[in-house]
Order: structure tokens, then sequence, then C-alpha cells
């Protein structure tokens, strides 16, 4: 129950306890998927420790970062598609050893109507989630791939709070969608003005907002 506080301290005590009585503790190892494109949910998850990447897959296997889920949040599209009992449409996996607390579809109704900060919690959900998809959308349709390139920077170091980046240019072009000798060609451009430093597979940002 003191871990589950200590994320979502935000819900009322009555509602951790059934948290602990109703939810599953699951502990995943790094690099493991805990979703699958088509595959069917009946639970949503809540981060308690480590990092999961939500993202899209195209059929060559490339991968479209959507966005992270850290300690103290939820997976929004798990509790639509639980919910809703539809396929995922995306994919999620542990990017740390992560631990997260399943919560089976019939009581997560249920909460809605009988505990008010289950209901704000699924509420603030919905618009973090939806907020951060807004802004990708505006990365992708309004920006250049070098303005693109620098979001991903930030974005990355400020989840893992650290300005030390450990990956490949091709990982960041899959990721952006673009090439690796664009991103290559566009990291050396931000090495030469000062706002980074490219090692192998390491990149350390110097003059980026972190």
């Amino acid at each position: 129950m003191q871990e589950i506080f200590k994320y979502f301290p935000q819900l009322e005590p009555d509602l951790i306890e059934e948290l602990e009585k109703q939810g599953q503790l699951k502990y995943i190892p790094a690099g493991e998927i805990l979703m699958r494109t088509g595959q069917y949910i009946r639970s949503t998850m809540l981060i308690l420790e480590g990092m999961v990447k939500v993202f899209r897959e195209n059929e060559d296997g490339g991968e479209f970062l959507m966005y992270y889920l850290q300690p103290g949040e939820a997976c929004a599209i798990s509790m639509i598609c639980a919910s809703k009992m539809e396929a995922s449409k995306v994919m999620a996996r542990a990017m740390e050893d992560t631990t997260i607390l399943m919560v089976p579809i019939q009581v997560m109704d249920e909460w809605m109507s009988k505990y008010k900060s289950w209901y704000y919690f699924v509420l603030e959900t919905y618009r973090n989630r939806f907020e951060e998809l807004l802004t990708l959308i505006d990365q992708v349709a309004f920006r250049n791939m070098d303005e693109r390139l620098t979001f991903y920077l930030q974005r990355h170091a400020s989840v893992h709070q650290t300005n030390i980046i450990q990956l490949s240019h091709q990982q960041i072009a899959d990721e952006l969608n673009s090439s690796r000798e664009v991103i290559s060609r566009l990291l050396k451009k931000m090495e030469q003005r000062g706002m980074l430093i490219l090692q192998r597979n390491t990149i350390e940002l110097k003059n980026l907002d972190i």
C-alpha cells in the first residue's frame, strides 16, 4: 500500500486499499513487450517503478514514439481499450526494469462512480496523454526535421533526467521516420554549433534546455 500511496497520493485511502486487493503486481524486465498491436486488453496498468515506451509500429518494424509512462502515471490507451473491449492499436515496451499494477476492467467502471479521486485521475490521464499527442502532431505537421530532432532530444533528456543520450543515429532515425543519413547530418551540424557532442552511440547535450 505504501508503494501505491507514494506514487498515487491523490487517490483516497479506501481506493488505495481496493487497488491493493484488486490489483495485480507485475514485474516486467527491461525490453519486454507489455502490449501488442491487435491484443485485447482486459486491464489497465499503473506504473509503480521503471519506464514504459508507448509507440506505433509499421509493417517493416519501424517504431514511432508516442509517449513515455513513468511512476505515478497510467496508460490511457489501455484504459480505453479495456473499457470498450477493443484491440490495442499501439505497442508498449518496458525501457527499464518496471513494476506495474494491473487493474481489471470489472472494477475500473465501478470505481468511476464510487470514487471521485479515481474519476478525476482517469480524466487527468486522458488529458495529459491528449496534450502530449497534440504536441507530437504539431512537431510532425508543422516543424522541419531539425526542429523535430531538437524536440526529440530535449524530450528524451527530460524523461530520462540526463543529458547523455545512449541511442544510435539509426534508432533516432527510426523513431522520427527519417533516414540515418539525414539524422547524422543534422546531428553533425548541431555539434558544430556547440549544441552537443557526438560519440559512438552516445550524444551528450550541451546547450539544449533539459
